[in-house]
């Protein structure tokens, strides 16, 4: 598309947006604009005359594209076939003119922080962990593609009340937790029985906290003293020793998770090693920004349209939102990013937009470096909303252990079928995860994509290709040769919409689309062994190029055999 837009802008000059559009299937010609009419309305004349004028001038230079005016003002552009067999140079030829035409370049020389997952220490992680590390990780990769330098961070509550609570009832099981940990240093390992053992006490003192004055007392003391015994780094002791040993496994939980779903991450930020900056940059700015308030220190948001919010207690702590502050000037510290990109649930939405707009009072320059992407809930089937602090949430070990059964007990299939379902939606919105639609290998799945890129490499496993692409003047490209190369050679615009608009999910609808153009092509083109056999293979070998390096950035692997 980006050749019609070319010669469009060298017709009308640079004045208006062009946009260019696949032509209707049964049109005859192959892209289509409505810029003609865009003009005619600008300038006050006949979209009709306006278009033909357009025309005229295109074929003045150009005078092997075909161009027909349609309808009220609409150009209808019929490509000659060198066009697509460019394409086929380009994406079928040697891998180092494949990579080089592909890459975008557009973040050369700049660096992006992208902030995923962040799961607290102390609690297990949910399906939604496991939702937001997947599209983090593909978030990340295309800008990696795009030419960025990407540093992932992920930022985890190691303080606060939820820490306390679950200390609270580790407490009262102390000799269980010993022997949990006891067998976990025998065997070598253990981290995830200690933090499931982690998460049912979180449950209890979470309830014990909302049913009991008393137990809330307790707790509320509790979380100062955990404040102290990290700030103070306090290794003897009940608490200190709880503390430090179920962080410890915390994050030696976490990165194993990680590994097994391909997620690494450069930097963990823990809530305590960022709560001093924050304190600084808040009571540095008090009271200009933000404003004592009955023992605390708050930042009233009503006067952007917002809600007031707590950012030091009335015991002097540091809270959820001061954290983020002294984040957001540890990660440019760090990393003098070029842009910041953070992903969290909808519910962060309005706390985030309470943070940003008060840090934006006295540090803009942050602000507008960083970019917060919400995401919903991952619903299963039938499923009730689901919380950790209930002990009702669905857990991430377990949403990979059901789709590695239903997948035939293949890892890279089960990973593929679970990002691919992940990340074909739309950021933004609720999703109904179905494990049985996520394995299917027919439909818009992981395994059908995963399908496609395995028989394109079975046809050209079939027999050798050493000689280089050949593709020769009087192949005359048929109906399914140029729609699997059309389809081709849209591969580096969609990347670079999709890194644009941090949306894997426009990745995804291409490959889908780009696979059942092959599958069509297959079925109506022989390959080995026709008179064009160079040039088909070359398109099997483009169409494979592709799905791998498309399928790679949304992080999905591709297996041997299937």
């Amino acid at each position: 598309m980006d050749y019609i837009k070319n010669l469009l802008r060298e017709a009308i000059g640079n004045e208006l947006e062009i946009e260019v559009s696949e032509a209707p299937e049964f049109s005859g010609a192959d892209y289509a604009t409505n810029v003609a009419m865009k003009l005619a309305k600008k300038i006050g004349k006949n979209p009709r005359e306006v278009a033909e004028e357009i025309k005229g001038k295109i074929l003045e230079k150009h005078a092997e594209v075909g161009i027909e005016v349609a309808g009220p003002g609409f150009l209808n552009f019929i490509l000659p076939d060198e066009y697509f067999k460019e394409n086929l140079q380009k994406f079928g030829g040697e891998e180092a003119v494949f990579l080089k035409n592909i890459s975008q370049d557009a973040y050369s020389q700049k660096t992006v922080v992208t902030e995923f997952s962040d799961p607290n220490p102390f609690k297990v992680l949910h399906i939604g962990h496991l939702y937001t590390s997947v599209v983090g990780e593909a978030i990340s990769r295309l800008y990696e593609f795009s030419g960025a330098k990407v540093i992932r961070a992920n930022f985890g509550g190691d303080v606060g009340l939820h820490v306390a609570k679950n200390i609270f009832a580790v407490r009262k099981h102390r000799g269980e937790f010993e022997e949990i940990v006891r067998r976990g240093v025998e065997r070598g390992r253990g981290a995830r029985e200690i933090v499931e053992f982690l998460g049912k006490c979180y449950v209890e003192g979470t309830r014990a906290y909302e049913d009991s004055e008393e137990a809330k007392a307790e707790i509320t003391k509790l979380n100062k003293e955990i404040f102290e015994i990290v700030e103070k780094n306090i290794r003897e002791g009940e608490v200190a020793e709880i503390y430090w040993t179920g962080r410890r496994a915390s994050y030696e939980y976490f990165k194993e998770f990680y590994k097994e779903i391909g997620v690494k991450f450069d930097k963990f930020y823990p809530e305590s090693s960022v709560a001093q900056r924050g304190l600084e940059e808040v009571k540095k700015h008090t009271p200009e920004v933000y404003q004592e308030s009955e023992g605390a220190v708050v930042f009233r948001g009503e006067e952007f349209g917002l809600h007031t919010r707590v950012f030091i207690n009335r015991e002097g702590l540091p809270t959820y939102e001061t954290k983020d502050v002294g984040l957001l000037f540890t990660k440019y510290e760090d990393f003098k990013f070029d842009e910041s990109v953070v992903v969290t649930g909808n519910e962060q939405s309005e706390y985030m937009k309470v943070v940003f707009k008060s840090v934006e009072q006295y540090a803009p320059e942050l602000v507008e470096k960083t970019r917060h992407l919400t995401h919903g809930m991952v619903k299963l089937p039938g499923a009730v909303k689901m919380s950790s602090r209930k002990g009702n949430f669905v857990r991430a070990v377990d949403v990979l252990e059901e789709v590695f059964e239903a997948s035939g007990r293949n890892k890279i299939v089960a990973l593929g079928a679970i990002k691919y379902a992940f990340l074909k939606y739309r950021i933004g919105g609720d999703i109904e995860f179905d494990v049985e639609e996520s394995v299917s290998m027919t439909g818009n799945s992981g395994p059908y994509l995963l399908y496609s890129a395995v028989r394109a490499e079975k046809i050209l496993r079939g027999r050798e290709f050493h000689e280089k692409l050949k593709i020769r003047e009087e192949w005359k490209l048929n109906q399914f040769e140029k729609r699997i190369l059309k389809a081709i050679g849209k591969f580096p615009e969609v990347v670079s919409e999709a890194t644009r608009e941090n949306a894997p999910h426009i990745v995804c609808n291409y490959l889908f689309e780009t696979a059942q153009e092959f599958s069509r092509f297959y079925e109506n083109c022989v390959v080995n062994g026709s008179e064009f056999e160079s040039e088909r293979r070359g398109i099997v070998r483009a169409f494979e190029r592709v799905m791998k390096t498309g399928l790679g950035i949304l992080g999905i692997e591709v297996p041997e055999e299937m």
